[in-house]
């Protein structure tokens, strides 16, 4: 089966599907303007995007060199035209939860830099500066400490499930 790939992707996946017998062109840099272009010249059965656009005249494209299936290597499907891939008879699949971990460690990596002022404190630390008073937890201005606080997740899909059992080791209150 000939795949195309049109964005960045781990070597993990792309030597898993050599594996399989797949055979693969991998172009992390055609981007949504040079993906018709792509199509037509590699003529794959499976098209695979993560965050290139795909939209209706893309889909058109994609119809006439012969793809049955588009992936977008990640949750949704925003950033293809569903009603034309539809029209066109191309499947389209996604990948929701792969990545729900990583997601959930970036948000809950932000609540903590948010509480504790970690951008702030590293301005100042680059310069010279530490202010203990500023920055600790009875400081004017200080970290409140995230255990008891209320975190509100919209939605309990995959992400929020694991934004909540990270909330739930910092003792935090979760509403949902």
């Amino acid at each position: 089966m000939k795949i195309l790939i049109a964005d960045k992707f781990e070597k993990a996946g792309i030597d898993g599907l050599r594996l399989l017998g797949c055979e693969l062109i991998h172009e992390p840099d055609v981007g949504a303007d040079g993906l018709a272009a792509s199509l037509d010249k590699n003529k794959p059965i499976l098209l695979v995007v993560r965050s290139t656009k795909v939209p209706a005249a893309t889909v058109n494209a994609a119809r006439e060199a012969g793809v049955k299936v588009i992936v977008r290597a990640g949750a949704g499907v925003d950033n293809i035209d569903v009603a034309a891939a539809t029209q066109a008879g191309i499947k389209v699949c996604n990948c929701p939860g792969m990545n729900a971990i990583a997601v959930a460690e970036l948000a809950f990596g932000l609540i903590l830099a948010c509480d504790r002022r970690i951008v702030e404190q590293t301005l100042d630390a680059r310069t010279g500066k530490w202010n203990k008073k500023e920055y600790g937890r009875t400081g004017l201005g200080g970290a409140k400490g995230l255990k008891g606080a209320t975190l509100g997740v919209v939605g309990a899909g995959a992400i929020g499930r694991a934004v909540i059992k990270r909330a739930v080791a910092f003792e935090m209150e979760v509403v949902v």
